[in-house]
């Protein structure tokens, strides 16, 4: 393996780890408006906290699949190929979500609801899919020496995946919660505290069983065990931080450390996989392997140039937007919700 190889594993680990931390909120946010808020202005007013933002938070997502497709394009190939379904039904989600901003804000009053749960359908379906799909990956799915997939359904849904998609639904459900507290104000903020503070303790029983079934069901141990276990004490220890600073009222570090949560997870996933893209069920033999699923030299040169030149100006727009639209979110006045 090359220098550039490993660097652009860790950078799509990186990828993804924005993706989740900016937009897991966003998923968080859409699954409250059905489940935290009691009345129209309320649910204007969390929509409102994510208005601005939820699109250019999704850009992360493409940009780990464009980085993916050029500088690992077989590892792309196998992924996307072997995936197809669910990846469907996480673009299918991301699309009802997306529509449901603008059908929601043209719709009269009596069908506000109506795209109210296809917000939070959209922000459900699309963590628990791609928690079923990174789960079902880190255990191994069937892959042969031509780097085809041939999964049935059992491989794709099991307890492990399942567990996996339920317990990243719930961290980015969290991620919301401590969102949603920060950017609002008056009653909403204290409900979605207390919310958080309440389902902590779920997460905690998910942990468990999540670490429990990463154990048994994955060779992360054997192969990098002390990694693994950094990587699982990070995310226990980053959700206690979370749910500490909801009691102490630290509203900002409390959403800090829910979306160190999400990257903890994401660096367990990539730390177990390397030096492996996926893993073979049939035989360790048929793993894709960094080295040889990677593009050539030459491709990855010409990609770390244009990445040092223009990551640094997407960070610089993505503070400055978040810094614009810093201010918090207050209840619409009667009637304002209709407008």
């Amino acid at each position: 393996m090359s220098f550039l190889q490993i660097l652009w594993f860790i950078l799509i680990g990186v990828l993804f780890s924005g993706f989740f931390f900016l937009d897991g909120f966003d998923y968080g946010v859409g699954m409250a408006v059905v489940t935290l808020a009691h009345n129209e202005r309320e649910r204007s007013q969390i929509i409102e906290t994510i208005g601005p933002v939820w699109d250019g938070n999704e850009v992360w997502l493409i940009t780990a699949g464009g980085a993916m497709f050029a500088s690992f394009p077989y590892w792309y190939a196998t992924l996307f190929s072997g995936y197809y379904l669910i990846l469907l039904l996480i673009l299918v989600g991301l699309i009802i979500r997306g529509v449901s901003f603008e059908f929601r804000k043209q719709s009269p009053n009596y069908r506000k609801p109506f795209w109210d749960k296809m917000l939070a359908l959209g922000s459900f379906m699309a963590p628990f899919f791609l928690g079923i799909m990174f789960i079902s990956m880190i255990k191994g799915m069937p892959i042969d020496a031509a780097g085809n997939m041939s999964a049935q359904f059992f491989d794709y849904f099991n307890w492990f995946s399942i567990v996996g998609g339920i317990a990243l639904t719930l961290l980015t459900y969290l991620h919301g919660l401590n969102y949603i507290t920060l950017k609002t104000k008056g009653v909403m903020s204290a409900r979605a505290q207390n919310y958080a503070q309440a389902l902590y303790w779920v997460l905690y029983v998910g942990e468990v069983i999540f670490a429990l079934l990463l154990i048994f069901q994955t060779d992360f141990l054997r192969v990098h065990p002390i990694l693994t276990w950094i990587c699982l004490a990070l995310i226990v220890g980053f959700s206690v931080a979370a749910h500490v600073s909801t009691f102490r009222n630290a509203q900002g570090a409390a959403f800090t450390f829910s979306g160190l949560t999400l990257v903890s997870l994401v660096a367990l996933i990539f730390c177990g996989l390397f030096p492996r893209v996926m893993i073979s069920s049939i035989s360790s033999k048929f793993n894709l392997m960094i080295q040889s699923a990677s593009s050539s030299n030459y491709t990855l040169v010409v990609m770390t140039i244009a990445t040092v030149i223009l990551v640094p100006c997407i960070l610089a727009y993505t503070i400055w937007a978040y810094w614009i639209f810093r201010k918090r979110i207050e209840m619409p006045r009667i009637g304002e919700v209709s407008k």
